[in-house]
């Protein structure tokens, strides 16, 4: 009971420095902030494992897949070695210089397959879309340790400063925002997976 806490202000001096409204105004605040706060920090740090995880396996399936995209010089290689050899053969054969077919560099007629560029496409979205989540949750959770940290003053200049933080919390939508990071999150698990069925229908 506020009126058992705090003494009664002297008279005309009700809204003073140190009035007592503020200092009840400044506990249910506290309150009401300990348990918004509260809820946000545990789905931001399970979000957090969650991401980095995610983000991680994603990394894994990328680093293997993207070589793909990329000419295999193995690949080149051997197809040199056995143009080489045909064109032994052909002039042990007797067959004249003009006659030798000229294939095309298997370097520079090399073009991905549409499948490769679907799943990685798709991967890197995917990850584009974890590492954001990821970076949106240490930025807000880093907000909300400013929201949280008491101003210095009095009673008066501690309430206007926290009624200013909460104003401009509503006005940056960081609810929202909160609330939003978990569908970024699914949408980033939705677009893997669809990566991950056509990888697996290729095979």
């Amino acid at each position: 009971d506020y009126e058992q806490k705090y003494p009664p202000d002297d008279e005309y001096k009700e809204m003073s420095e140190r009035s007592r409204v503020f200092k009840t105004y400044m506990d249910e605040c506290t309150k009401f902030d300990l348990d918004m706060v509260e809820n946000w920090r545990d789905g931001l740090d399970m979000l957090l494992i969650f991401a980095s995880l995610f983000s991680a396996v994603v990394t894994t399936f990328v680093v293997q897949t993207y070589q793909s995209l990329n000419v295999n010089y193995a690949q080149v290689t051997a197809s040199l070695l056995l143009r080489l050899i045909d064109v032994q053969i052909a002039i042990s054969q007797g067959a004249s210089r003009d006659e030798l077919v000229q294939n095309t560099d298997p370097a520079t007629s090399f073009q991905a397959k549409p499948v490769d560029l679907w799943v990685n496409g798709l991967w890197f979205t995917s990850l584009a879309l974890s590492l954001t989540t990821t970076l949106i949750a240490v930025l807000t959770k880093q907000w909300i340790n400013e929201y949280m940290v008491l101003p210095s003053g009095t009673p008066r200049d501690r309430a206007r400063i926290r009624h200013f933080r909460f104003i401009g919390l509503q006005q940056w939508h960081v609810p929202l925002i909160i609330g939003l990071l978990p569908v970024l999150m699914h949408t980033s698990l939705g677009v893997f997976f669809a990566g991950f069925t056509i990888f697996l229908c290729s095979l």
